[in-house]
């Protein structure tokens, strides 16, 4: 690791200001940024710790519905919140699927949303990699690479986004507060996290020192939460990330689907929303049938990168699950493996 200075700002424009300075990074919970910095990934000149910022560590109701939540809130505080649990199921769900319990107590909201690429070739200082040395190359492209992109990738970059948490906010239509120099502004979680076209280098729409501040998902959101389910693949049962997952949520009624929200994780450099299989099931009956059109539509841009031709299939077949897993309703109790898409009772809809 090499030397750097150390901020702890008081004020959030203070913070703003230290970290608008070339060489900067923010620090919360740094369970991310520390292993990048150990590894020399990430050589930061300075580190602003946003630890102390005031405000920033709440759950707060708005009057229309709406939750906000401050980016210090911890991953475990979230998804263990009785209330939000109950309104955002698929979200408390992702949540608790995503690495250990040690670091979910630890990890925030906000540095979830941050979270770089776990592609070996981008940790590693001594591979090429476009992200972290533009102009350098993609090692990614001609080594190992079965769990890279299939959908969204370029010749640059064929990395994935890790987040669980990413792929149900961007489901659910959620939005970033940030507070940058000039000033605040509003940030869909959709549109937070870039594709690496040229310029792979590029991974978020914020500005140099732009601060996520808060997340807020909106009222509508809370008609999903009889039948939503977070759904996640990975190559054992905990503390791994995802190979491919998905979001699905229903509003049925008489059998008939009035709205739809489907997210896809593990298959992109960010979280895929799938708004055309999303639109192929409103107005239909909630059948395995629609839900295979669905995710045929899901998964229709989909080609390999490399040798992951598999994750297509696989994918098209989680997003299936996930839907039947939605219309049989959310599940009253978490289940004891979180996201899983086995279950331990035979013929049951749920996870148990």
């Amino acid at each position: 690791m090499t030397p750097f200075d150390y901020i702890r700002p008081a004020t959030l424009p203070e913070a703003v200001r230290a970290g608008s300075a070339p060489g900067s990074a923010y620090l919360a919970a740094g369970t991310n940024l520390l292993d990048l910095m150990k590894g020399g990934t990430l050589r930061p000149e300075r580190i602003i710790d946003i630890t102390r910022l005031p405000g920033l560590d709440r759950i707060d109701w708005l009057h229309d519905g709406s939750v906000r939540i401050g980016a210090l809130v911890r991953n475990s505080d979230l998804a263990y919140d009785d209330r939000f649990a109950r309104t955002f199921p698929a979200v408390a769900e992702a949540l608790l699927s995503g690495a250990s319990a040690q670091l979910r107590n630890a990890a925030t909201v906000g540095g979830n949303l941050m979270q770089r690429t776990r592609c070996a070739y981008f940790h590693d200082p001594a591979s090429a990699c476009n992200r972290r040395s533009p102009g350098s190359g993609c090692d990614a492209r001609e080594g190992e690479n079965r769990l890279h992109a299939v959908l969204g990738w370029s010749e640059h970059c064929i990395a994935t986004h890790p987040s669980d948490f990413c792929v149900a906010l961007t489901a659910l239509d959620a939005v970033a507060e940030t507070e940058g120099e000039h000033g605040t502004r509003e940030i869909a979680v959709d549109a937070l996290h870039a594709l690496p076209g040229a310029t792979p280098e590029q991974e978020t729409a914020l500005a140099p020192g732009e601060l996520i501040v808060a997340l807020r998902i909106p009222a509508e959101a809370a008609r999903f939460a009889p039948r939503s389910r977070y759904l996640k693949l990975r190559e054992r049962t905990s503390y791994a990330f995802a190979i491919v997952s998905a979001v699905a949520a229903l509003d049925v009624q008489a059998d008939t689907i009035r709205g739809a929200r489907i997210a896809l994780g593990g298959v992109a450099a960010k979280p895929w929303r799938a708004r055309e299989a999303e639109a192929s099931l409103i107005g239909a009956a909630a059948t395995a049938e629609a839900f295979a059109r669905a995710s045929e539509l899901a998964l229709a841009e989909a080609r390999p990168s490399g040798d992951n031709a598999f994750k297509i299939e696989l994918a098209r077949r989680i997003v299936a699950r996930a839907l039947a897993l939605a219309r049989g309703g959310t599940p009253e109790i978490m289940p004891a493996l979180p996201a899983s898409p086995f279950s331990t009772v035979p013929g049951a809809d749920h996870a148990a």
